[in-house]
């Protein structure tokens, strides 16, 4: 088949792309003739609150990437369109996460479908916005009125897609394994590359920093007495997507000010698994989410993870197999955080984290995609 991936890719960073790549050689792999179509300009800068939007690494190889779109430029869109449908791919993807990329992308999908040839299937990250805005609704149901077909990475992306349309085909396959930041090291050598003291144990929160996400939680509970006593440090990864001054003000509070250690840059590529592994437990204490990419970096590691009970990540790690799932507070966090530690859960949680992450391969989202396909009739 002719497949193109309309979405984030090099040279911009960020999951969004590292996705798209790893997907493109998903496809290729399996003999597929793949090229991927980024963008000349992505975001506003209102949209786009981190330092730069670009990676700093070289394109990763073996990979056909164009930069042809421009997100907010209709001409662009138009020519776009027609350009593509006349190449007359047999599948387009988008990968949709955000309603502000629907005039973009679903202006593209209508021009393209014209050719009754190119049938176009988005995989949602998100059908409603973690974040808000006036005219979301209105957006998304644009957009999902100009696709022939859904791969959902959690149900309640499902659910979400099914209160704009019922008469597409859709499939649940959760987010596949982020297996391309490099090779797992040892715990001594991950900690030496960090600078970090081997005699603490070491908690991970990773990712870009957004309100939704609930470090702010995750603060407050490592400052539990409990917690206070034990030999264990949180590392916060990631860059701030919002204002980073509430989150300084309870770094600062005595009872974490020699407890957290902040690495709030853009975390390369290069660097993610000295920060995976170098820590005992990936905490994703979200106060709402769909999906996480970080789940996956974590299976890919053998990590277990903490997860809170809202959307997806329920359905991600297994409650006491994998890690823990707990209710959307401090107090539950907490309390997790001390059982781990107290109890010794770390071997076992990790054999659970190994038979789990089975479920989470690539060709299972490459076959979710191509049953979307070979069920779509766009003219319908």
């Amino acid at each position: 088949m002719k497949i193109r991936i309309i979405g984030t890719a090099w040279p911009f960073r960020g999951g969004l792309a590292a996705y798209n790549e790893r997907l493109a050689g998903e496809f290729l792999k399996q003999g597929h003739e793949v090229e991927l179509e980024t963008f000349t300009f992505q975001y506003p800068s209102f949209l786009f609150p981190g330092k730069s939007q670009l990676a700093t690494w070289e394109k990763p190889a073996g990979l056909m990437i164009r930069a042809t779109i421009h997100s907010v430029n209709p001409f662009n869109w138009v020519s776009n369109g027609i350009r593509l449908r006349k190449k007359a791919d047999d599948l387009i993807l988008f990968k949709y996460w955000i309603p502000f990329m629907s005039p973009c992308f679903s202006t593209l999908a209508r021009i393209i479908r014209k050719n009754r040839k190119t049938r176009v299937i988005c995989i949602a990250d998100n059908i409603i916005p973690h974040e808000k805005r006036p005219g979301d609704k209105l957006l998304t149901r644009i957009f999902m009125n100009s696709i022939d077909g859904l791969v959902a990475m959690s149900a309640s992306v499902a659910a979400d897609a099914a209160l704009f349309r019922k008469d597409i085909p859709v499939r649940l396959s959760p987010h596949p394994l982020f297996d391309d930041f490099g090779e797992p090291l040892t715990r001594e050598t991950a900690l030496e590359r960090l600078g970090l003291d081997p005699k603490f144990r070491y908690l991970l929160f990773f990712g870009f920093i957004r309100d939704y996400k609930g470090l702010d939680w995750l603060l407050e509970a490592f400052a539990d007495k409990r917690l206070q006593e034990l030999p264990v440090r949180l590392i916060v990864a990631g860059e701030f997507y919002t204002d980073n001054a509430p989150y300084l003000a309870l770094v600062s509070q005595p009872e974490l000010r020699d407890r957290v250690i902040l690495r709030t840059d853009f975390i390369p590529n290069e660097e993610v698994n000295r920060y995976f592994c170098a820590a005992d437990l990936v905490v994703q204490p979200y106060k709402h989410a769909t999906q996480s990419g970080v789940t996956q970096i974590g299976y890919n590691f053998d990590k277990p993870m903490l997860v809170t009970r809202v959307g997806g990540l329920p359905e991600m790690v297994p409650h006491l197999k994998a890690g823990y799932v707990v209710e959307p507070n401090p107090g539950a966090i907490a309390d997790a955080i001390a059982d781990f530690f107290l109890n010794k859960r770390q071997e076992g949680f990790e054999t659970g984290v190994a038979t789990e992450k089975k479920k989470y391969l690539w060709s299972n989202m490459v076959n979710a995609i191509l049953e979307v396909y070979k069920e779509t009739t766009h003219w319908k």
